[in-house]
């Protein structure tokens, strides 16, 4: 059932993508601070809808940390990617390429053959305070590094890195989700009197307005690329450093595991840049723009 939720999740954030997508193509761009796009995309109705659905995501996605463990959850959501190829390829009507196919089934050989090797239990103890600041201080510094250098270099690494940080922003989103659900056994009056929730809408937040500046600062296929990479891997150690998550690894499954992924992302990345996410014709139109995910690298 967990992993049912998270694929369902999954899908809809595919809708809030090509929904944002189009808001932040709209946005006014004269102004690249974050209070100046934020101000400009939620005028928007189209990123508004997006937000909403992102919102309903967010639940399923509850859900399904509620009944799963992180390092098993978070992989499966990289599926967002398999659902946006395919919802682009009914909306325009277009055959979806051998290169595409075989990526897709890549991602899910990969994905699949991950989940039954590692076959991923435990994920029920409770982080201790310095474990989370630990976590808190590597992974803000990760992002700090990620956020410094996306001024620098072309479109496409700008977007990269700015993917990178919103994939961290979100891993810690879903760790702290996770803490959330486990404590709602408790009875809900008892998750208020703890930090989990307060930092579920800031990491949350966080992750909202970079993954904006990723999606304004260059090709959707880089950002996308490199959060769905990115993202998987942070929240595994997360699950595994935060809360025991234990994963299979004697007899020769870790190198399984690692080949799985392996496979996992290079078909992620490849799919990232298929002709349906990264280019559309100039008389095919989502909305009213007419090259919504045009790699328009400088």
């Amino acid at each position: 059932m967990a992993i049912v939720l998270a694929l369902i999740a999954a899908g809809a954030n595919a809708f809030a993508t090509i929904m944002q997508r189009i808001g932040v193509e709209e946005a006014v761009k004269s102004d690249k601070t974050s209070r100046a796009l934020m101000a400009g995309v939620i005028k928007r109705p189209i990123w508004f809808m997006g937000l909403v659905v992102i919102a309903s995501s967010f639940l399923l996605q509850a859900f399904a940390l509620s009944l799963g463990n992180l390092s098993t959850i978070q992989p499966v959501m990289v599926t967002e990617i398999l659902f946006l190829v395919i919802i682009l390829s009914l909306w325009f009507q277009k055959k979806l390429a051998l290169h595409d196919w075989l990526s897709a089934v890549g991602t899910s050989a990969g994905l699949g053959v991950f989940l039954f090797v590692s076959s991923a239990r435990g994920g029920t103890d409770r982080p201790l305070a310095e474990d989370w600041i630990l976590l808190l201080c590597a992974s803000g510094g990760a992002m700090a590094i990620s956020w410094s250098v996306a001024h620098k270099g072309s479109r496409s690494f700008r977007a990269a890195c700015y993917g990178v940080c919103a994939a961290i922003a979100f891993a810690l989103t879903a760790a702290f989700i996770k803490a959330a659900a486990d404590l709602w056994a408790r009875g809900p009056s008892v998750i208020f009197t703890h930090f989990e929730p307060y930092a579920i809408a800031v990491a949350g937040l966080v992750g909202l307005v970079v993954s904006q500046h990723a999606l304004e600062s260059g090709p959707v296929a880089a950002s996308q690329s490199a959060l769905l990479i990115v993202n998987p891997v942070a929240s595994i150690v997360m699950g595994v450093y935060l809360f025991g998550d234990r994963l299979q690894i004697a007899h020769g499954r870790l190198a399984i595991e690692v080949a799985a992924l392996v496979v996992m992302f290079v078909s992620l990345y490849v799919l990232s840049h298929s002709s349906l996410i990264v280019t559309t014709s100039s008389d095919e139109r989502l909305s009213t723009r007419a090259h919504l995910f045009v790699d328009e690298d400088e």
